[in-house]
């Protein structure tokens, strides 16, 4: 089944997916995208859309403007402070629930079903939605909002390395590597750093850079 079909067998007229970029990393906010697309779009500009891990970074970003050419789209972002208040994973739904509202406001068209990359559903939402396990390698619509979060975060993480490259996001995007752990180390962290994940690394934060 391809991607598309997997979206036009569900039970309703318009299909929303959802989902988010950067979960994981220790520094940096978390993104998260919906996608509506057009009808009648044409196929063969994303035969080659999937999950944007799957993507290399230079595929991800031709897919880009085709995506939004073709749908109805939000891209959301929940801050690091947000992120620390009340834990990732909340974070994440949060920016799910303003990308899909916000969509749901362009459509104006209330028969709608939405697609929600994992196994949450998201918090405080009124309209009908299922989770969808792995959805970004199953659903046109996921894979789409999955490939618009990752690159805003990846080009957001780019833009304040030029303010600490001594993190070298530019390449790590804020996950952990070794190299990222002995930056933090050597210089202490950052406003950008997520301390809540830094606990098994550092027990008293130095003094944190730029602020």
């Amino acid at each position: 089944m391809s991607l598309f079909e997997f979206d036009k067998k569900q039970q309703a007229k318009i299909i929303i997916g959802t989902d988010e970029a950067g979960r994981g990393p220790a520094a940096g906010g978390v993104w998260a995208s919906a996608v509506c697309f057009f009808d009648n779009i044409d196929l063969s500009l994303f035969s080659e859309l999937n999950d944007s891990k799957k993507l290399t970074s230079k595929k991800r970003e031709s897919l880009y403007d085709t995506i939004k050419e073709n749908s109805y789209y939000s891209i959301k972002a929940v801050t690091v402070e947000k992120i620390e208040e009340i834990n990732i994973l909340q974070a994440s739904l949060l920016a799910m629930n303003y990308a899909v509202l916000d969509v749901i406001n362009q459509i104006h068209n209330k028969d709608i079903m939405v697609l929600v990359d994992g196994n949450k559903l998201i918090n405080n939402f009124s309209y009908p939605q299922k989770f969808v396990v792995k959805g970004d390698s199953k659903s046109a619509s996921i894979a789409a909002a999955s490939i618009l979060a990752k690159v805003n975060r990846d080009r957001y993480m780019d833009k304040i390395d030029k303010e600490f490259p001594c993190y070298n996001w530019k390449k790590n995007k804020g996950y952990l590597t070794k190299a990222h752990i002995e930056a933090i180390q050597n210089q202490g962290v950052s406003k950008y750093h997520r301390l809540s994940f830094l606990k098994n690394i550092i027990k008293t934060p130095k003094k944190i850079q730029g602020q």
